[in-house]
């Protein structure tokens, strides 16, 4: 691509007005620079056009014109056009300059947003949008990394009408398909058409991109992107995020539908439903994160107003011959090539990327330009790249816009075919000769005895046989199969859903009266009429059953009543009787319900059961410590029996019961049986006489008989005159001596 025109050195005063101060990003069709507006002492973006398109006489009256629409658009979302104007045979815009980042840079950082912080932004881009629609204006290629965010949380959609102006320069010709596979519309790639619909289309899918973190379709392929986009509906994003409100899933399906008919007619009305959607979100405060200043990511294949130069500093790309103050020398951010990425090859045969010398005053050159086609390298399909690509409509099926159009293409490794369903794709007709060439095609002259059978009666009567054929395969076809479709597969989707479903199929819809379901959540389909995969003609009706959740009843009291007349009361108001639950109580007689569960008056989903619990009545109690009379009352008074056992080795009083067979607390029934241990008292054993001993001898022998000894010196004397107990007394237990006075 000649660049000559388009890229002037750094420190060119354009139209006596606009200096040019550094690169910022070169795209396919322009190179954007940071520039001063002399007159008014400000900072803009200079968009200048590449000389081969600037050569172009339509395109520089295209460009001219739509250069004046866009500049009528002013609003806070939009880029502003200061000015456009040429220099010699360069074509220039100056533009605003709007510090920041994309919000693919965002994405690429966070992966998915919260709703309200996605609705957040999407408002400033439907504003925009909104704007440009109503002034006749259509964007042709919305997409993340055409919308910019500044550090003051303002949104700013780049690049108006830059699909409209390449469709009309000279290289293009009719049928050119312009736009970005990941966001192209159904009609855009069937039909070639292209208008405020296929923006909410596209803005459906960012949409749905930043509350999933990922595209709805994606493949190996750009071709293979696009044909998804005819042939299959963007799924509700609460299939791959939980969480998601319902609302905002019936936001995207409408903005995303497949029938241009079915979505909001432009931005304005997007952003209306977008509001409604808002205001049902509980509340949240805005988390738009504020971007540093001087930084921004430049689409590198599609130079758009406002981008910040990648190497500014902390943009994470550094540009060779700008250092960074806060910067050692040589320092390269970690992670980016040190230098911008080759000029390869354009998609149109044999252009290269000349070579440029150093400007005057030691500037170094301004950053290879990447091609049509060309992309940063990337780790990845998430890589913010928007370059342009170009592809056949034909390759994949579908019919041509209007003239048969061929591909020029590379073929890439499986990176670049995912970062490709970024791209910018133009569909140029004419670079591939006529398909039937070179494909079994006859190029010589044909022989005068197969002309004179070609032009003869049999031939007449083969095509017309043939013809026969033909017809009747297609009335048995049209009666057997063609003039039916199948009911879809929507049981268990939203209501919503399920309806842009069948509307999909080509079938009208009815909703039926709403039924109970204990299985199907409410407001989803329970079933179909006729029923779901079955046969319908095109056209037919399809009623869809909505699920209204569970029958809910409320709960009887049955408190305080008998088990059986509890049980009767639930089912008699349509519940089911649950599992019954034993519990004592000392106030509640046995046999009578003490509560439910859950509890009276609660709504209750018919199919669950209602557990009850009854009393089982008084507990049984801890007789342990106690004397074996009081357990003895309390078992006749109650019809139990007892079993009364013999502790011969508790050293406890006689009659004192040591352990019992029921837990206490526990409930019990009548004439049971419970079994207590009692004590038969301590062993008994004689005490030593201690009289007149000294007191270390009486210690001594009191000891040996397994006593334990207490001194009480009441006199001067070391003489045992009394001792208590006498004669026998427990084994182990404490025998009391008096000393000091002489035994009498």
């Amino acid at each position: 691509m000649d660049t000559t025109l388009a890229r002037p050195p750094v420190g060119r005063l354009l139209d006596g007005r606009y200096r040019v101060e550094s690169l910022i990003a070169t795209g396919g069709m322009a190179t954007v620079y940071l520039g001063t507006d002399t007159r008014l002492d400000r900072t803009v973006a200079l968009k200048i056009m590449h000389a081969e398109l600037a050569n172009d006489e339509d395109f520089v009256r295209r460009f001219v014109g739509e250069a004046r629409s866009v500049a009528r658009l002013s609003h806070p979302n939009v880029v502003g056009v200061y000015d456009q104007g040429a220099d010699g045979r360069t074509l220039y815009l100056a533009m605003e300059y709007v510090p920041g980042r994309t919000l693919r840079d965002l994405l690429n950082e966070r992966g998915s947003l919260p709703p309200r912080e996605a609705l957040d932004i999407m408002e400033g881009v439907l504003g925009g949008l909104g704007a440009a629609h109503a002034a006749g204006l259509a964007h042709r290629d919305v997409k993340p990394e055409n919308v910019l965010l500044t550090a003051e949380h303002d949104v700013k959609v780049a690049d108006f009408g830059l699909a409209r102006m390449l469709a009309g320069s000279s290289q293009t010709k009719t049928g050119m398909l312009i736009g970005t596979a990941a966001y192209l519309a159904p009609e855009q790639v069937s039909r070639g058409v292209a208008d405020a619909r296929t923006d909410v289309y596209a803005a459906g899918v960012m949409l749905f991109e930043m509350v999933t973190g990922q595209q709805p379709h994606t493949a190996d392929t750009p071709l293979a992107v696009a044909y998804k986009h005819v042939n299959e509906s963007v799924p509700a994003p609460s299939q791959l995020v939980d969480g998601v409100p319902p609302a905002l899933d019936e936001l995207v399906l409408r903005a995303t539908s497949r029938d241009p008919d079915l979505r909001p007619a432009d931005g304005g009305q997007f952003v209306r439903s977008l509001n409604e959607v808002r205001l049902s979100l509980p509340p949240a405060p805005p988390v738009l994160p504020a971007a540093p200043a001087a930084t921004g990511y430049q689409d590198p294949g599609h130079a758009g107003p406002g981008y910040q130069n990648p190497g500014y500093p902390d943009s994470g790309y550094q540009d060779p011959g700008y250092q960074n103050p806060g910067q050692p020398a040589g320092y390269q951010p970690e992670g980016w090539p040190a230098q911008p990425p080759p000029y390869v090859d354009d998609l149109v045969p044999g252009l290269r990327a000349p070579s440029e010398p150093a400007a005057a005053g030691g500037v170094p050159p301004a950053a290879a330009p990447t091609s049509v086609g060309a992309a940063f390298p990337t780790s990845g399909p998430s890589a913010g790249d928007s370059s342009t690509s170009a592809f056949s409509v034909a390759e994949f099926g579908l019919p041509p816009v209007e003239d048969r159009v061929a591909v020029t293409q590379r073929e890439p490794d499986d990176g670049f075919h995912r970062a490709a369903a970024n791209h910018t794709m133009v569909v140029a007709p004419g670079a591939i000769t006529d398909y039937s060439r070179g494909r079994g095609g006859y190029g010589g002259p044909r022989e005068p005895g197969l002309q004179r059978w070609l032009f003869s009666r049999r031939l007449y009567y083969i095509l017309g046989g043939l013809a026969a054929v033909v017809l009747v395969g297609l009335l048995v076809w049209w009666q057997s199969a063609g003039k039916y479709t199948t009911v879809p597969r929507v049981g268990g989707l939203a209501a919503d859903t399920a309806r842009l479903e069948v509307r999909n199929e080509g079938l009208t819809v009815t909703m039926g009266k709403p039924q109970f379901s204990a299985r199907v959540a409410k407001g989803n389909i329970i079933s179909t009429e006729p029923a779901i995969g079955s046969r319908v003609s095109k056209g037919g009706t399809v009623m869809l059953i909505v699920s209204a959740g569970p029958h809910m009843i409320a709960v009887p009291q049955v408190t305080g009543g008998t088990l059986a007349t509890a049980q009767a009361a639930l089912r008699h108001a349509g519940l089911i009787p649950g599992k019954v639950v034993g519990q004592t109580s000392t106030t509640i007689a046995s046999g009578i319900v003490i509560s439910t569960t859950p509890g009276a008056t609660v709504p209750w989903p018919q199919s669950r059961p209602v557990n009850l619990v009854v009393s089982t009545g008084q507990p049984v109690p801890d007789f342990r410590g106690q004397q074996k009379a009081v357990a003895e009352q309390w078992a006749q008074a109650n019809g139990v029996s007892l079993n009364e056992v013999a502790d011969a080795n508790s050293d406890q009083p006689a009659g004192t019961v040591t352990q019992q067979s029921v837990t206490p607390g526990s409930s019990f029934t009548a004439h049971e049986v419970i079994t207590i241990d009692f004590s038969n008292g301590p062993q008994m054993a004689s005490v030593p006489n201690v009289d007149g001993q000294q007191v270390s001898q009486a210690e001594q022998a009191l000891t040996s008989a397994g006593f334990q000894v207490k001194v009480d010196q009441v006199g001067p004397l070391n003489t045992v005159f009394n001792y208590s107990p006498s004669g026998q007394a427990p084994q182990g237990s404490t025998i009391t001596l008096y000393v000091g006075f002489p035994h009498v």
